[in-house]
Parts: C-alpha cells; structure tokens; sequence
C-alpha cells in the first residue's frame, strides 16, 4: 500500500457516509461543559464513544480523573517501536450550550444535518468533527499499512475546554512520562480560510481587565448637580482612552508586544485576511499604523473593550450615576511582558489624573508557540502541500486562545495545528457548521500527514541544515 491509498481510504470514509454517521452519533451526546446537570454526558462521551472508538484502532485507553472533580479526561495510546516517530493528539469533547430553539429551520442541534455544503450541529467544528476527523486518518493509515501505523500515538480528549481547560496543565504535568512524545500536533479553531490549509504554532495569549469607578450609592439629578459633581462614567470612557485611541491602537508601551521582527513579516508576507459574504468587512483605518491586517491579527497585541455599564440604559434616568464599569481584554503574543502589567496600568492612569479607576486582573491565559527553527514546521508544511497542491498558511500563532501553552511549556513540545474549521462556522453560537468539501479534504490532509510520519524512520530532533527564512511555498 502507498500514500495515495490511505488518502484515498479516507476519502472513502468521507463519501460512503460512514464518517458523517460517525460524527452525528457523537453530536447526539449533549456535552455541554458549563452546563453542571451534564457531569453523566461529559463521562459517558469518554466511556460509551471514545474507549470503544480507540479500541477499534488497537489504542489502549483509560480514564483519568479530574484533581477538581470537574470532568474527566481520556488516555489513549498506540505504541509500535522505541525508534519510532512518537506524536501526542489532543481534542476536546465537551460543547458550548446547545442553544435550541435558536438554530436556523428548528433544527436540532444535537443531530447533523446537510444543507448544501453545509454540516450542522453542535459541536461539529468545535472539536468533536475535528477530533473525528484525526482518528478517521489514523484509521485509514492503520488500514493502509495492513493494521500498523508506522509511528507511536497519544490521544488526550479533555472535557473542560470549554470552561478554561481548568485541570489540564495539572494533569499533563502529573502524567509527564505517559505523555511523552516528539511532536504535538491537534486539530482545533478556524483555518486562514475555507479554501487555504493552515498551520499554525501556538496561540495569542489573554488577559482580562476590569475597570471601575465607584464615586457614590445611587444617581444625583442631573440639572442639580450636573457640573458640579464628578461623572462615573465620563471618567471611564476617558481613562480608557489613554489606553487605546479611537482607531484601537495602543497608547501604552506596556501594552505593546516587541517588535515584528523580519521572521514573522516574512511568514505572514502571503497571509490575506480576506471576509466571506456572512462575515463582517474589515475597518479601514483600524488598529496599529503600519502593519498588515495579518500582522495585527497573528502577531501583535490588541486592547479591547468587551463591556461597559453606568446608569441604566434601557431605562435612562435624568441623573448622574455613581458607578461606572467596563471590561476590557488584552490579545498578547510571546515576548509581551504580563509579569507587573497592571501595576503599570495603574501607575499610568494615576499620572494621567484617574487615580480613582479602580483595576483588577482576570482569566488570564498564556501567549506561546514553537520555535521557528523547528524541523516539525517544514515537515509539516512539505506534506500537506504534497496532499492539497496547496501551499499552506503557516501562521505563528492563533488568534485566538487554546490551551497551547500546556503543550509547548510544560511538556515541551514542538506544537503544530492543523485546524479543519473555517472563521464562519458560527461555533459558540447557533447554527454552528462545518463545510462538507473543507471536511473531506481535512481528512486527505491527516491521512499524508499521518502517512508521512510513519515513514521517518526516526523522530526529527534537530533543526534543519538551513533554517526557513521566508513563507513555505
């Protein structure tokens, strides 16, 4: 057997139905994580889908239990030679609220169902189709290599993404030598586009600010004591402006990422952030001077304002409120010092005149990816473009946020990810799809890469003899 049967198999699996059966019997298990009546759904997931699935692949698997007691997770291994490439995979099966009644023709958001080239259902973009996708390649590899894959695999399926992955660095950090591995490599998040492969190395990192003004209980009449008396909500508006300008850039070099350096330009040089038809344009005029708007989205920091309140909008009152709130998020790539950033934030609006702005930090979460010198990412690269004819985007880190930094800083590894999704799936929100052709060429792309790696006759352990100075083409 050769590389283009197990590609093939996998189409197969795509185009007989079998692997959407498959995924719509594991969007039927309503695995809502923040839901705290689903603790049964979240184990079941693990024990009635995912052991007997792993089992099918001759994977040995077991339960792990959560420190907290919050959700459980998965161990799943497949071990062929000590020489042999080993890779760790990672998924989540655990959904954001499945919103019925809110889907588009009442559909049911815990059945697939086909419109067009459209597959909804919950929790088929995030992660249960892209998990599924992954363990169908590693299945058409086994199949293709008469039962072997010709590399070692480690499976962990977590069930507690979706509320902050809270017990998964303990648990990796507890299970260091059974999750040891050479490459890390998963699926989760959104490709560039629809149309372009995508790897990306790590992700932005996170950190939650609330701001508040607490001047005095209760509103005083406005035509009393308008002038006269201090505005909450004038004082916040203001504060925040000192931070970020009216075009979103950043104004406090604390908040500022180092500089691009020629590296990241160079990789994001062919990156176009282009909209679909169902996804807003972009801002003209918008965010840092200077930078391309995959610059600004894949490697510099962001300051924005999820959140405001003062006075009661839905009803005004002719008066001046005493509180004033907001929340605010900063994006962060690596190299963005957060070690005493809100103690700079502070001492910076103390200067500017707002020492009464009150500010806390929350839900924070970190910046990481790999080391651009990594063998692992031209590997990668060569073979999906080998799979598609398509030279993928390969994007330092993730917009977004996934618990990437579990991977890449407490064990150590290199991390890849080969997301299958798209930015209009509308996960987290109804309606939630993935794209049937983008799925069925997600499923060649993880059979060669799965086929590649069972040909490295040993792991790539160092960097190659001339280190990638420009976009992978």
């Amino acid at each position: 057997m050769t590389r283009a049967d197990a590609i093939a198999r996998a189409r197969d699996d795509f185009k007989s139905g079998a692997f959407l059966a498959e995924l719509d019997r594991r969007v039927a298990f309503k695995t809502e994580s923040q839901n705290p009546s689903r603790g049964a759904e979240l184990r079941a997931y693990l024990e009635q889908e995912m052991q007997p699935a792993f089992a099918t692949l001759d994977f040995s698997s077991r339960i792990v239990e959560s420190p907290s007691g919050k959700a459980p997770f998965l161990f799943a291994e497949h071990h062929e030679s000590a020489s042999a490439p080993t890779v760790l995979i990672y998924g989540h099966g655990d959904v954001v609220d499945g919103m019925e009644g809110e889907w588009r023709e009442g559909r049911d958001p815990w059945r697939t169902a086909v419109a067009g080239t459209r597959l909804y259902g919950r929790g088929t973009a995030d992660n249960k189709g892209q998990h599924s996708i992954n363990m169908a390649a590693l299945r058409a590899v086994r199949d293709a290599r008469g039962g072997k894959l010709g590399f070692n695999a480690k499976f962990i399926i977590e069930m507690g993404e979706e509320i902050g992955s809270p017990d998964l660095g303990k648990v990796c950090d507890l299970n260091r030598d059974a999750l040891k591995a050479d490459l890390f490599m998963a699926s989760d998040g959104p490709r560039l586009s629809a149309e372009r492969p995508t790897l990306f190395l790590g992700c932005r990192g996170g950190l939650r600010i609330h701001l508040d003004v607490n001047l005095r209980d209760g509103g005083n009449h406005s035509g009393n004591w308008g002038g006269v008396l201090a505005n909450p909500a004038t004082i916040l508006v203001n504060a925040i402006s000192t931070l970020v300008d009216g075009h979103g850039r950043l104004l406090l070099d604390a908040l500022k990422p180092p500089r691009l350096t020629n590296q990241i330009r160079s990789y994001l040089a062919d990156v176009q952030v282009v909209p679909t038809a169902d996804e807003p344009a972009l801002a003209e005029n918008w965010g840092e001077e200077g930078l391309s708007a995959a610059e600004r989205l894949y490697a510099w920091n962001t300051l924005e304002v999820l959140a405001m309140s003062s006075g009661n909008i839905e009803k005004p009152a002719n008066a001046i409120p005493g509180h004033a709130n907001a929340v605010l998020q900063l994006r962060f790539v690596v190299g963005t010092k957060i070690d005493g950033l809100i103690e700079a934030i502070r001492a910076h609006l103390v200067e500017k005149g707002f020492p009464m702005v009150e500010l806390r930090a929350a839900q924070s979460f970190a910046a990481s990816r790999t080391d651009f010198d990594s063998p692992w990412i031209k590997w990668a690269a060569d073979s999906v473009k080998e799979t598609t004819g398509k030279a993928p985007a390969v994007l330092p880190n993730f917009g977004g946020s996934l618990p990437n930094d579990v991977f890449s800083e407490i064990l150590g590894l290199p991390t890849i990810w080969v997301p299958h999704s798209y930015p209009g799936c509308s996960q987290h929100a109804p309606n939630e799809h993935i794209l049937l052709p983008l799925t069925e060429e997600a499923l060649t792309v993880m059979a060669g890469l799965f086929w590649d790696l069972g040909e490295l006759p040993r792991p790539l352990a160092r960097p190659l003899a001339k280190p990638l100075a420009g976009p992978l083409t």
